[in-house]
């Protein structure tokens, strides 16, 4: 096979239709327009939200065009077994701060939560905002501590 022998698929590739072309072509005088009308102008016609008076679509489904909650909190996870990688042989505090000294997380911005994933063997003091109910039970069990952080 060479270049000039690729073609595009057939039935892929349709010519476009050349309206007001005269009478033969079978899209002459009126264009496939009509006779006269809104439709029959340039720019004519109305937009898809428009459904004669009826109250359109998107206004009888509100439900269907979302909802963004203003009191969301974004969490920022981070697993057990990242703090044992980064922090296992020291005794030290974990805060938000020390997290973002580690280069676990990037920038404070946001709240932290521990999540259970992994095992800690070493006593750690960790503070952040949230905790999964398995990660507490898991650093209280190695003889850490847990402290949460009020959310600002």
């Amino acid at each position: 096979m060479k270049l000039h022998d690729l073609r595009p698929a057939l039935g892929s590739k349709k010519k476009r239709k050349r309206v007001g072309r005269g009478m033969a072509s079978g899209t002459g005088k009126t264009s496939g327009r009509g006779m006269k009308g809104q439709g029959a102008r340039s720019g004519g016609g109305k937009g898809p939200y428009f459904e004669g008076g009826q109250l359109p679509l998107v206004r009888r489904l509100p439900f269907k065009r979302g909802f963004n909650n203003i009191h969301r909190v974004e969490y920022k996870p981070v697993n057990l077994d990242r703090l044992q990688e980064k922090f296992g042989e020291s005794k030290q505090e974990v805060t938000p701060e020390t997290l973002i000294e580690a280069g676990i997380i990037k920038r404070s911005d946001k709240a932290v939560a521990i999540l259970g994933r992994g095992e800690i063997t070493s006593a750690l003091t960790v503070k952040a905002h949230r905790f999964s109910k398995s990660a507490q039970e898991k650093i209280e069990a190695a003889g850490g501590a847990v402290e949460v952080l009020p959310l600002s």
